[in-house]
């Protein structure tokens, strides 16, 4: 996780749409953990496309 608490969606954001680019799974843990910190991140949107 980025230090800077204000740079935490968008890393969550970045996250999220590398795995769904690469068609990249997540475990229950990760799939948690990522859950729980995005909660203040609702007005985030992933967008991605699939990597080719």
């Amino acid at each position: 996780m980025p230090p800077a608490d204000s740079a935490t969606c968008t890393y969550l954001v970045n996250w999220a749409a590398t795995k769904l680019c690469w068609d990249l799974s997540a475990d229950e843990t990760e799939q948690a953990a990522l859950l729980e910190l995005a909660e203040p991140c609702a007005d985030s949107t992933v967008e991605y496309e699939t990597a080719l």
